[in-house]
């Protein structure tokens, strides 16, 4: 009969009263020190032993939500109406008990989505006011194929985290929410794109998010706030249902405080899926999950890796690479323009971060070879631009609102196009005698091989024969070529636009890469180190990974404030 009754108070208020543990309140001081910093293991075991329901864990993250997020602006759209609902479906199957019963991998974990990952019924802003407009709002028809997958693992939704518009910036700044801030000091940035959703990790308003990255967005963001970053093999992971910014170097994984939540994450995002044809045939290519049997504190030991020149030189790749339509004389220019050098202080940073790499046994290379001048020339006439409006059609055909399917309707609909960013067309930035590109189908375009797929190939093969000539298991390198940069003060004349990094590369070739965190700068803000593996060896990554972060336990969590630079918005 009792628990007749608490079932029916469930269901009726969405709250579980907790049938299945004791009946004494659990203080608001035992609960900040199980949950803060709290693994999906440590959550599991609350849960099997009836300390907490998850109802009590996603009012946990709620509060501190509620509490800093007008400062930090992390989370553009909390849905907590829905995620109270999932975690009162939740705590009603596990005080049922029955023997159906079986958590999924991700049972009760609350979690984030980045803004351009579409959850059925909510808005996918894309970080873009323009997505927002009354009476047009982008609203997802059907989840994303990741959401999908997390919701079937029992992951709960709490909320979409904020982002630059289109994903298309190193920082944090969208016209539809604002600014994000960094955790550990609200002035500086948290990178871009998925700076919300590394604010939103490390702040601990939840336990793991995904973030996209087109060219560092996972993992130079990562760097900025002592988390884990996860840039799977392009193929491993389905993008369908994420808003694209270039299709063709986009890719989605997780983001979480430590290595063993990003494994387990993976596992659950990982998959074949026929809307996104990148990923037919993974599972015959890729290392077998589960990817924590790859989680092994030995894991470095013996294990060689070498530094690239062009990170340490800050080479010039541009950002989508360089088309084969461009002349010689834009070859140079773009190429110049994009290049970045190292500051000393993310140099100095990184040599001690090896400290902790060798400690683990590995060995690091550095010699002139590893991917130098010659590689950053190859490798940057992977030029994806032609293709940029076919990534986004095929998502508006797929994943936009009754209201329009195609750029065209959008348009008709709204009366005004959408940005070149996704769609191409005359860049109002650029100079007035650079030439538009013409935008093509890639799948028929006959300079398909010459823009990407012949540089992409020849590239690949570059990566490839250092590690076998040198005999190296992966690449280090910093993931980013500068500290967090202030964002209230002026740096060489401007407002800076991110803390930038010469990362690229990995997208255009589609290896994994992995962000650990690293140490921190003298000022308090975190350093990243980045490493990059062969195709499909996303398991070995993350075993690397794992050995690095138990040999050198760097993370250690922020101190937020209540008041500070972004205060909370006004609401009618």
């Amino acid at each position: 009969m009792r628990a007749t009754f608490c079932v029916f108070v469930v269901a009726l208020a969405a709250i579980v009263v907790g049938c299945s543990r004791a009946p004494a309140i659990n203080s608001q001081e035992a609960m900040d020190r199980d949950l803060m910093e709290v693994t999906i293991p440590q959550l599991e075991a609350f849960y099997s032993s009836g300390k907490y329901t998850v109802t009590d864990v996603v009012r946990w993250y709620a509060a501190r939500i509620e509490k800093y997020n007008g400062i930090y602006r992390a989370i553009q759209n909390l849905d907590l109406p829905g995620a109270l609902a999932t975690a009162s479906r939740e705590d009603v199957d596990a005080a049922r008990n029955d023997s159906g019963f079986v958590r999924g991998p991700m049972w009760g974990v609350p979690i984030v989505t980045k803004a351009n990952t579409s959850v059925k019924g909510l808005i996918t802003t894309d970080g873009w006011k323009g997505y927002t407009i009354a009476g047009h709002e982008l609203v997802a028809p059907k989840d994303a194929t990741i959401v999908a997958k997390l919701r079937a693992a029992g992951a709960v939704i709490i909320g979409q985290t904020n982002m630059p518009d289109f994903a298309a910036s190193d920082t944090n700044r969208s016209t539809a929410y604002g600014r994000t801030g960094n955790a550990y000091d609200v002035r500086f940035s948290p990178g871009g794109s998925s700076g919300g959703t590394v604010t939103a990790v490390t702040s601990n308003f939840v336990l793991l998010g995904n973030g996209t990255d087109t060219g560092n967005s996972i993992r130079m963001p990562a760097a900025t706030s002592s988390v884990v970053g996860v840039f799977p093999t392009r193929g491993l992971v389905s993008i369908a249902g994420i808003a694209p910014l270039d299709w063709l170097l986009d890719n989605t994984g997780p983001i979480a405080r430590d290595v063993t939540d990003t494994a387990i994450a993976l596992g659950v995002m990982a998959g074949e899926d026929p809307l996104d044809p990148r990923t037919v045939g993974s599972a015959a290519k890729a290392q077998p999950g589960p990817y924590t049997q790859y989680l092994k504190a030995d894991a470095l030991k013996g294990k060689r890796f070498g530094v690239p020149v062009i990170v340490l030189d800050g080479a010039g790749i541009p950002f989508q690479g360089m088309p084969a339509s461009e002349t010689p004389a834009e070859v140079k220019k773009d190429t110049e323009a994009a290049r970045l050098p190292l500051q000393p202080d993310t140099r100095e940073a990184f040599m001690k971060a090896l400290d902790g790499l060798r400690a683990a046994g590995a060995t690091v290379v550095f010699d002139d070879s590893i991917l130098f001048d010659s590689f950053a020339v190859t490798v940057g006439r992977v030029g994806t631009v032609p293709y940029i409006r076919e990534g986004t059609e095929k998502f508006l055909a797929e994943f936009g609102p009754p209201q329009y399917h195609s750029a065209e309707d959008y348009q008709k609909a709204v009366g005004s196009p959408l940005p070149f960013t996704i769609i191409g067309g005359k860049d109002p930035n650029a100079p007035k005698d650079r030439r538009t590109v013409t935008q093509a189908v890639f799948e028929s375009d006959p300079q398909a091989e010459a823009n990407v797929l012949g540089p992409r190939r020849k590239a690949l093969e570059a990566y490839s024969e250092v590690l076998d000539r040198l005999h190296l298991d992966g690449l280090v390198y910093p993931a980013t070529q500068m500290p967090p940069p202030d964002e209230t003060m002026e740096q060489d004349g401007k407002i800076s636009g991110g803390p930038h990094s010469a990362t690229g590369w990995v997208n255009m070739i589609g290896v994994p890469a992995v962000v650990v965190p690293g140490g921190f700068y003298s000022s308090g803000l975190p350093f990243g180190l980045e490493i990059s593996a062969r195709l499909w060896k996303d398991g070995d990554l993350l075993g690397w990974a794992y050995a690095y972060e138990q040999a050198t336990h760097h993370r250690r969590p922020p101190v937020l404030v209540e008041k500070g630079l972004l205060p909370a918005p006004v609401r009618k």
